[in-house]
């Protein structure tokens, strides 16, 4: 069933939108429904409405660790760039679910706050970032995090812990229950302004000599497999540079998948799939997926190229 955007007037909506329009990969195929909330109250009222009408939600955060399939996402999806502010309040710092994780750094070093610098960047969403733990260079967002309002899917709001969260290795309680994260909130320590922008910047020359900024991306693709880097495994098991369609394994870093030239999310997913298997043939390693993939292969009445 199609979103009854009807019913909410006030609430910008896109019909048959290209979501690659919004990945980092400038990949993934069409939302029946894209929306744009601007308050809590139209979140609220988005997912009621899809609930009450049996239309299935997707939130997308900043679209940075994601491949959206070429079939695109039935339903509503949700995305939050009017969810940005940014509070400093004493030692903590709440954002909101769209703000930028690095534009949240930024905030806390302007205040003279540490203890988030490992994600000066990392460039998703702050309601991505929680929703996955998202981590870098030894630090991960449940070494700062405090707590978290989130949306559950029977349209109530509620503040979840720490310990609710359940935070482990790129996952959390999120992931699981369905809900939307609204914000964050940091627990941060009084820090010297300068040694803070320096630290930032140190890791911002070392993600810029590693990773393949240049380059449309997803991000890291693979978790690091227990005992092991997954770049290197790529590299011994000679993928390095091999190239399916527009996507290519990084000649910078066999960590990342690079869009080269026009590819798809079909792209993206065939050399993957061609990566775990070799990895599994080659060292008996189960490589599993850190990027999150979302959507349809094809869309409801077309065929697939494959089949």
């Amino acid at each position: 069933m199609n979103f009854p955007t009807d019913k909410l007037p006030n609430i910008e909506f896109k019909n048959d939108e290209p979501l690659s329009k919004y990945t980092f990969t400038k990949t993934g195929g069409n939302a029946d429904t894209l929306a744009f909330p601007k308050t809590r109250e139209e979140l609220v009222q988005i997912v009621n409405t899809a609930r009450e009408n049996d239309v299935k939600i997707t939130i997308i955060g900043n679209a940075s660790n994601l491949i959206i399939k070429d079939g695109g996402i039935r339903g509503v999806v949700i995305i939050l760039p009017n969810f940005n502010k940014i509070e400093v309040n004493g030692n903590q710092v709440t954002a909101e679910a769209g703000a930028t994780i690095i534009d949240t750094t930024i905030a806390a070093q302007k205040a003279g706050l540490t203890g988030i610098e490992f994600a000066a960047g990392i460039p998703g969403s702050v309601g991505g970032a929680v929703f996955m733990n998202a981590g870098a260079y030894g630090g991960e967002i449940t070494n700062a995090f405090l707590s978290a309002e989130v949306l559950l899917p029977d349209g109530k709001i509620r503040t979840f812990t720490h310990e609710q969260m359940d935070f482990s290795y790129r996952h959390s309680v999120i992931q699981e229950n369905g809900g939307i994260v609204i914000s964050g909130t940091f627990q941060l320590k009084p820090g010297d302004k300068e040694q803070i922008q320096d630290e930032m910047d140190r890791l911002n020359a070392l993600r810029r000599s590693k990773q393949p900024l240049e380059y449309p991306s997803c991000g890291s693709v693979f978790k690091r497999p227990t005992g092991h880097f997954t770049g290197p495994l790529i590299i011994k098991a000679g993928l390095q540079g091999h190239i399916i369609g527009g996507a290519q394994v990084s000649m910078k870093h066999a960590g990342f998948i690079v869009n080269i030239n026009h590819a798809t999310a079909t792209d993206y997913m065939d050399l993957i799939h061609l990566i775990q298997k070799t990895i599994k043939k080659d060292f008996d390693i189960d490589l599993q997926t850190e990027v999150r993939i979302i959507g349809d292969d094809t869309k409801v009445g077309e065929v697939s190229a494959n089949s």
